[in-house]
């Protein structure tokens, strides 16, 4: 099978993927063998690559937004079965013993692996996936559509859940990439007025067109102040901007795998019961609900494909911000 693999990190710039012949992986007990379709490409994986994430293994293949159809089922799979379409998100597996697990936390578990960093993921021709982490992708999405729900709707779908927000509250969303086009459109379900902050005027136009009741610079002050908002950008200074734009009581919900320093914060802009929490990964739960839910609305996912050759240039117009929507590849 074909596959783009990561042999050592490096700068994007430096095209550090390599196209490569592998080997047909085979499914064992439990397990899935995907004939990949398509499969988006995401922040993380950009931290992958350029190695800002502690790389369990290497040589590896990224990309943990898959869709596919099942060509084989390993032993013991009864949930699925030859020619069903599926998807493969970011959470690849948990222990389900430890204590996280036990409490229903297994985004936290700390036997956890993940998709595309300690097995290899869908930027290849077909991947092994565990069947009991794999979920039927609903009938209205394309492959191409389909995938960027897997990450970034699965992990913007929790980021809403972690900043509390509720129906007729005023969110601010700051940075407008791949999850964060997906999130407003649950939002504005939920009956939110949206606030969204990005640089990119071509950003700030497709989030008019979802229904954002205002959009602005991410050092532009909103007409009014927020009841909660969600940091998608991974830039540390901006959680200053947040603060001073959330009411007293508000939520800050940072959805970031890797982020750049928070720089020293004066207390007053904490101060009256104002709160930050970060989102880390997801869990089966987050994955069945925004399924269920994304078909309902039904989401609208924004989406520029890309030749599964072309993974290094899509992963270098993604860090530049030049991806409207979210970045897939075609396979």
């Amino acid at each position: 099978m074909k596959s783009m693999v990561l042999p050592a990190p490096r700068p994007v710039e430096e095209s550090p993927l390599s196209l490569r012949d592998l080997p047909t992986p085979q499914p064992g007990p439990g397990e899935i063998l995907l004939r990949v379709r398509a499969c988006g490409v995401c922040h993380t994986d950009l931290h992958t690559v350029e190695g800002e994430l502690a790389l369990p293994r290497l040589p590896v293949v990224p990309g943990h937004q898959v869709v596919g159809t099942v060509a084989e089922v390993g032993e013991g799979v009864r949930t699925f079965r030859p020619g069903d379409r599926v998807g493969v998100p970011w959470l690849y597996s948990s222990c389900g013993t430890c204590a996280f697990c036990r409490r229903g936390e297994e985004n936290l578990c700390e036997n956890a692996q993940f998709t595309g960093l300690h097995v290899d993921g869908g930027y290849a021709e077909y991947m092994v996936a565990r069947a009991d982490f794999a979920y039927p992708i609903p009938e209205h999405f394309s492959d191409a559509e389909a995938a960027p729900l897997l990450c970034a709707g699965i992990i913007g779908y929790r980021s809403l859940r972690l900043s509390e927000v509720k129906p007729g509250e005023r969110l601010g969303l700051f940075g407008f990439g791949a999850s964060a086009h997906l999130a407003i459109q649950v939002a504005r379900h939920w009956g939110c007025e949206v606030f969204v902050f990005t640089r990119s005027e071509e950003h700030r136009r497709l989030a008019q067109d979802l229904g954002a009741a205002w959009t602005g610079a991410p050092d532009q002050e909103p007409p009014v102040p927020l009841d909660r908002a969600i940091l998608f950008a991974p830039a540390g200074h901006l959680v200053h901007n947040v603060l001073r734009a959330l009411r007293r009581g508000g939520t800050l919900a940072i959805n970031a795998i890797h982020m750049s320093p928070i720089p020293e914060l004066p207390y007053a802009l904490l101060y009256w019961e104002r709160t930050i929490r970060s989102v880390a990964n997801s869990t089966r739960r987050d994955a069945q609900e925004f399924l269920q839910v994304a078909a309902e609305i039904p989401v609208q996912t924004t989406v520029e494909e890309y030749p599964l050759e072309e993974a290094n240039r899509a992963l270098a117009q993604l860090k530049r911000g030049q991806v409207r929507g979210a970045a897939v590849l075609r396979i």
